[in-house]
């Protein structure tokens, strides 16, 4: 078994290395490990001890050695980020917004200067900003206009407010998914009445 040959179920140290590389180059085998012992990230083990990274512990990686290289955030600034962060959240670079969702990079700005798109902790986009960038650009295809937009923005933004009144996580996510349903209900009910 090579350190850059792939792993079933992940990728191996080394192959990490060369994914992280061309972004990173002073990144070292020593570095991760140190990452790894520091708890930032937690790769998998084969039987034979082997470490099996998987695309979200790679995310990790970069994240981390963004936050350290661009920011300068020590490391637990950056771990205490990475733990407010939903398990199973994968990152996304601006890169990848741009290429997952044929926006222009001056759209993009545009779109964060309306605050329909906001980075999460640590300045950091997730697969769920792909998608939300994806509805906007369905959606102004088929004539929405930037203010209203926006005003859909606020009315998420006030039921946040509310959210946050509430402490047991459980019950926040509860209560997110049944406001998303009685909204879908109540602007049937109204286009039902307006025809």
């Amino acid at each position: 078994m090579t350190a850059g040959r792939p792993q079933r179920g992940g990728s191996s140290i080394g192959a990490v290395l060369a994914q992280l590389r061309p972004e990173f180059p002073d990144v070292t085998i020593s570095k991760i490990r140190f990452l790894e012992a520091e708890g930032l990230v937690r790769p998998a083990r084969t039987a034979s001890g082997y470490r099996q990274f998987s695309a979200a512990d790679v995310e990790r990686l970069r994240f981390v050695l963004s936050a350290q290289r661009d920011r300068y955030l020590p490391l637990k600034v950056i771990r205490e980020q990475l733990d407010a962060v939903p398990d199973g959240t994968t990152f996304v670079t601006r890169i990848d917004l741009l290429a997952q969702t044929g926006l222009t990079a001056e759209q993009l700005s545009q779109l964060e200067r309306d605050g329909l798109l906001r980075p999460g902790p640590g300045g950091r986009f997730t697969t769920d900003d792909i998608t939300a960038l994806r509805t906007i650009r369905t959606m102004t295809g088929l004539g929405v206009e930037r203010e209203h937009l926006r005003a859909v923005r606020a009315a998420a933004d006030h039921e946040v407010v509310l959210l946050k009144s509430f402490s047991d996580p459980e019950t926040v996510r509860e209560l997110a998914d049944l406001f998303t349903s009685l909204h879908t209900l109540l602007v049937r009910a109204g286009l039902r009445q307006s025809s």
